[in-house]
């Protein structure tokens, strides 16, 4: 199968026909043969009843049914789970994403031999209060994970290698970094697409400004994993020796201060009546905490079942 398209949803229920009937012309025009998987989110209106007559109708309708919202990264998780073509395509269901560019993706991914390509909505249809934040976001995205040449990591219209989709795990609300945990599964070959962005038609956006704070958090979140995941101690053990050597030698400053104005005959309070001396204890108090965090995250990391976990692209056996 050439094309795998996944479309997430949420209360579409007026898009929906108008959506997989402009992607059956375009399917059927450049003569690929495709699947569309709908996944309902859990969806309140009548999204379901409109897929179940699409499926009854065309043979190359999928859909999967959750019984509440989970939101759009289960969504994706449980769709790439299905997708059997050579090229998964993913788009959201409200027409803001152009059908009309499969094509090209699909062209990049077969002939130009990208891993992953994400479309850019650079000219938008959405106000200034989603654009603003959204250019922050993706511009300490860039910033942490490294891929510098995109521009809307969110972007919902994007075309993957099966592989791609097959070796990550997509959860929580992670959608937003699907070119980060691909770079992150060796998948380095990421480009971009400039994509015609449609003002929505029906319904309202589902998504509200706390998706922006929530997805800095999942950003500082998946950072850490990456580089850390498998060796914590190297984090909270080193801030830890850091703490507590400071803490230490700041502890032994006040004795040894302490000491001299005794031989020297010189007057001197009580350590325990310095702030200094109570800074230090915390200090050599957090450190040690850092330190143990470290070590019993570092007992957890190599008892876990994924501690061994690699991505082997290809492999040469004596005799083959």
């Amino acid at each position: 199968m050439d094309i795998s398209v996944i479309i997430p949803l949420f209360n579409e229920e007026e898009s929906l026909p108008e959506l997989y009937a402009w992607i059956e012309r375009v399917m059927k025009a450049h003569k690929y043969t495709f699947e569309v998987i709908f996944v309902n989110d859990g969806s309140t209106d009548t999204s379901w009843e409109v897929i179940e007559r699409l499926s009854n109708e065309s043979e190359h309708v999928k859909a999967i049914k959750f019984r509440r919202n989970y939101g759009k990264s289960p969504a994706l998780y449980c769709g790439f789970k299905q997708a059997q073509g050579d090229v998964v395509i993913t788009m959201d269901a409200d027409l803001q994403d152009s059908p009309d560019e499969i094509p090209a993706l699909y062209s990049m991914i077969m002939e130009d031999g990208y891993d992953l390509v994400s479309g850019y909505k650079q000219k938008r249809y959405d106000p200034l209060s989603k654009t603003i934040p959204t250019k922050l976001f993706n511009a300490t995205a860039r910033k942490i994970s490294g891929i510098k040449n995109l521009h809307d990591f969110n972007c919902g219209l994007k075309a993957y290698r099966r592989d791609v989709v097959k070796n990550i795990e997509v959860y929580g609300e992670m959608h937003r970094y699907i070119p980060y945990l691909a770079k992150n599964a060796g998948f380095d070959k990421i480009g971009e697409k400039v994509v015609h962005h449609q003002a929505r038609k029906y319904g309202k956006s589902k998504f509200g400004l706390n998706r922006f704070f929530n997805g800095y958090l999942d950003l500082i979140t998946l950072w850490f994993l990456s580089n850390f995941g498998k060796k914590p101690m190297h984090v909270f053990g080193f801030l830890g020796t850091i703490m507590f050597l400071i803490g230490f030698v700041s502890a032994f400053a006040l004795g040894v201060d302490k000491l001299w104005c005794l031989a020297h005959g010189i007057p001197q309070r009580l350590v325990t009546d310095s702030p200094y001396f109570f800074i230090a204890l915390t200090m050599m108090m957090i450190g040690t905490q850092l330190f143990l965090a470290g070590f019993v995250g570092d007992l957890i990391s190599r008892s876990s079942s994924a501690r061994n976990d690699y991505q082997i692209e290809e492999e040469i056996r004596c005799g083959d």
